[in-house]
């Protein structure tokens, strides 16, 4: 075999949205990109705020001498700096620039995160439904997934859980909040009783265990609700994240990971962190990027337009009688799969030129995500086909 047998393993298991993305390539050509509703991949349709317009003219306009060359492998000074005064006004406390390294997006930082933390063996907590590519980023750095299922009505933490799946190799946690599939926000509450659990069994364990919050979402939220910042709530903590959905840039891959200055033995934790940003070969985030990022840290994309399409979708579907929980922010609905089988269901609403990716994709059969990051016409226009979709699988439409 020319590759790795674990990677054809990896491969033969590896992502639906993209296998649905890949689809959906095949239908637009048989039967026109207007007659295919495609809602599999987390691509934002919305352009970037007119403020990184402005940035990025201005930067071309008036070139900084070096700007283009290599840097402190954490990123540039300023950039930091920049970072870390939002961060401390969100936690409450100072975050400096130390505590933040800029990362090639938010799935860099996390590499970066868990390849710095991770012995071989060592297992890393995730919360059902996850991310679908959490599980690969563990195993490149030697350490063991293990699923823990949220509440299975609200997909909130359900700590308890938790607790019961924390051993003594447990080195993290990784929470996603707002949350990619279901789009729940975590409130402080939560996060509250997630740091005092986790602290307890650091005692009890003689361990640290890291919470890491990826928060690409976050500042995508709804009806007013606010995302707490997780440095208030757990000392072990850590931020990774990036600008691709806020400042709709996924294809620039600029984000950081920041370390919660509270946390024990910080210090050498970035220090650590420095180096395999290195050495995992990102060397450093992208340059054009962290001049242009440091002057948006309080910028973002027009939520608003994404709360439109997901009451649009919400409202429209739950009337045709789709059950599912209503997302406090991102862009993504997850409802429970009208069959049984939701890879079934899937390939069903595909005869309907509809495209979604199965639960199971997300370590979590029964359900089905829907990606509403598109254009509100194609919204719209899906609408009629949702209905017989509806209808042939027995649901009102």
């Amino acid at each position: 075999m020319p590759i790795a047998t674990k990677i054809a393993g990896h491969i033969s298991k590896s992502s639906w949205i993209r296998k649905m993305f890949e689809e959906g390539e095949r239908l637009r050509k048989e039967f026109g990109a207007d007659n295919v509703h495609d809602f599999t991949l987390g691509n934002p349709d919305i352009e970037p705020p007119r403020e990184f317009q402005e940035a990025f003219r201005e930067l071309a306009r008036n070139p900084i001498p070096g700007m283009h060359r290599y840097m402190n492998n954490a990123g540039y000074e300023e950039t930091r700096a920049a970072v870390a005064e939002v961060l401390s006004e969100a936690a409450g406390f100072p975050v400096a620039s130390s505590d933040v390294i800029m990362t090639c997006g938010a799935g860099g930082a996390l590499n970066v995160v868990l390849k710095t933390i991770l012995n071989p063996g060592e297992e890393v907590i995730i919360l059902t439904p996850y991310f679908v590519e959490y599980k690969f980023y563990i195993d490149n750095h030697g350490g063991v997934p293990k699923e823990v299922w949220t509440d299975r009505d609200t997909f909130q933490l359900d700590v308890p859980a938790i607790e019961a799946a924390i051993t003594n190799k447990t080195r993290a946690i990784i929470v996603c909040s707002p949350n990619n599939p279901t789009g729940v926000i975590y409130p402080a509450e939560s996060l509250k009783a997630l740091g005092e659990m986790v602290a307890r069994m650091e005692r009890r364990f003689d361990r640290q265990i890291y919470v890491i919050s990826d928060e690409p979402y976050a500042r995508i939220a709804f009806d007013g609700t606010q995302v707490p910042n997780i440095f208030r709530y757990v000392d072990s903590s850590v931020i990774v994240t990036s600008h691709s959905k806020d400042l709709a840039l996924p294809g620039e891959r600029i984000g950081y990971l920041a370390a919660n200055p509270k946390s024990r033995n910080v210090d050498q934790f970035m220090e650590g962190a420095v180096f395999c940003n290195r050495v995992l070969g990102f060397v450093n985030a992208p340059a054009l990027m962290q001049r242009l990022v440091a002057k948006l840290q309080r910028s973002s994309v027009d939520i608003g337009a994404y709360q439109e399409k997901r009451d649009l979708l919400y409202d429209n579907l739950t009337a045709m009688g789709f059950r599912m929980v209503k997302p406090d922010g991102a862009f993504y609905l997850f409802p429970q799969s009208p069959l049984a089988d939701d890879v079934e269901f899937v390939k069903l609403a595909q005869k309907h030129h509809i495209l979604l990716v199965p639960g199971a994709g997300f370590g979590a059969p029964g359900f089905f995500r829907i990606a509403y990051c598109v254009d509100r016409r194609v919204i719209e226009r899906s609408l009629p086909a949702w209905r017989k979709l509806a209808q042939e699988v027995g649901l009102p439409g």
